[in-house]
């Protein structure tokens, strides 16, 4: 099994970054998705799920700026990131779980939000 998360980088407060994951080795569509992160010093953190049937679900501290979203045909989930903040910095992994509650982790990705 192999979750290839990318799309993290470096951007300017107010700015924007989409963040994808890749699945491979598991049925995807069986399996909710969901998006972490580890600030530096902090712990890990939920920032976004979604669910095999679009159900999604949101920290408050990203709500109304960032969006998930999965296809399914590609094995992709997506994260949409706006408005962001230097407290979105850290590490963002993604998460998946089967309806069996086995989970798999990706490698994470680095988002560095510069004030």
């Amino acid at each position: 099994v192999q979750l290839q998360a990318s799309g993290g980088g470096l951007v300017q407060a107010g700015g924007s970054l989409k963040l994808s994951c890749t699945a491979s080795g598991i049925i995807f569509s069986s399996h909710s998705m969901t998006w972490y992160r580890e600030p530096p010093g902090k712990q890990r953190e939920l920032v976004a799920g979604i669910s095999t049937g679009g159900g999604t679900n949101f920290a408050d501290s990203v709500k109304g700026r960032f969006t998930i979203s999965r296809d399914d045909a590609k094995n992709t989930v997506y994260l949409q990131m706006n408005s962001m903040k230097p407290e979105d910095t850290g590490v963002y992994y993604c998460n998946a779980k089967s309806m069996s509650w086995k989970q798999y982790w990706g490698q994470g990705t680095l988002v560095t939000v510069s004030s």
